[in-house]
């Protein structure tokens, strides 16, 4: 499990995947979607899902948990 920091609370679900470095924009968000992807152990297919620190995203093989930023 890989943690992926963020600032603030909150985050949606296409950012973190940028921001982890699984996609480069949109459209690479799309396809990762397309191939399943899973907020919490249940599929999610919206890029705009919003994520709070502590939640695990399943996707390409790989797990993302959401941490906060120690000075947010």
């Amino acid at each position: 499990m890989r943690d992926v920091e963020i600032r603030g609370g909150m985050i949606r679900l296409g950012q973190l995947l940028k921001l982890a470095g699984l996609a480069a924009g949109g459209g690479d968000v799309k396809a990762l979607l397309a191939d399943g992807v899973q907020v919490n152990g249940q599929p999610e297919d919206r890029r705009g899902r919003q994520l709070a620190v502590g939640d695990v995203v399943d996707v390409a093989g790989e797990q993302l948990r959401v941490t906060g930023h120690a000075g947010a």
